[in-house]
């Protein structure tokens, strides 16, 4: 293993499913829309620069469509790892969690406290850490991965393996805002603690906007929120 390393971080790029405010969890079949593209080749572009040595991936669809545009600025082949997928919220797959909010108190229940399972076929936010970084701490001793590995993830993933290099207790970890194709990164090196270099960094943040009035009626318009929030 390197002497240091630094990790980047992607989550996927804009899916349909994060504009209409679904659950996607491990469903198959969902890529990337257009816009995502757009959002992860301006990813691309600005990552360039760097000397990324592997891209790691989930295999789902839209992280897997990511990592295929980011790769293409280095050269590298993708290695895919199914323990980086998306939070399994099993039963609840598919549906929209604004709704959920309003109907289902398991689910707010699980906003509220993701450490606990409202059901057995829910990952809690423990158990998605568990297996995410593990799976980063494996790759790290692999000689391919290199001094830069990118890893592809989901909101989720990203919150609580930034969790667990910084020390925050995970069911802290829906506080970091991860956007879709955003780059968090953290620098290791022996001996010496973790240090956090970035938190959904995108090339076009879009965190900071001047106050406009709101027209009446207008609703906010938001695809960005957590997995807990719907982000995934």
């Amino acid at each position: 293993m390197e002497k240091k390393q630094t990790l980047l971080f992607v989550r996927h790029g804009q899916t349909s499913w994060n504009i209409e405010h679904r659950l996607p969890g491990r469903l198959p079949g969902i890529p990337l829309t257009d816009q995502g593209r757009q959002q992860v080749a301006r990813l691309a572009e600005a990552l360039r620069v760097l000397p990324v040595s592997a891209v790691i991936s989930s295999p789902l669809e839209r992280a897997r469509d990511t990592a295929e545009i980011l790769a293409q600025s280095w050269g590298l082949e993708i290695w895919l790892e199914p323990d980086l997928m998306d939070t399994d919220v099993g039963h609840w797959a598919g549906e929209r969690y604004d709704e959920l909010l309003k109907k289902d108190p398991a689910w707010k229940a699980f906003v509220q406290d993701p450490t606990v399972a409202p059901a057995s076929d829910v990952e809690t936010f423990p158990q998605v850490q568990q297996r995410a970084v593990a799976a980063v701490e494996r790759w790290r001793q692999r000689p391919e991965a290199g001094a830069w590995p990118l890893f592809v993830a989901h909101a989720d993933v990203i919150k609580l393996l930034l969790a667990h290099y910084s020390g925050l207790p995970p069911v802290r970890a829906p506080l970091l805002g991860i956007d879709n194709a955003s780059v968090s990164i953290v620098e290791l090196e022996r001996e010496l603690p973790p240090r956090l270099v970035a938190v959904g960094w995108t090339p076009r943040p879009g965190w900071l906007r001047a106050p406009v009035a709101a027209s009446p009626g207008a609703g906010t318009q938001s695809g960005e929120k957590g997995t807990i929030e719907g982000e995934a």
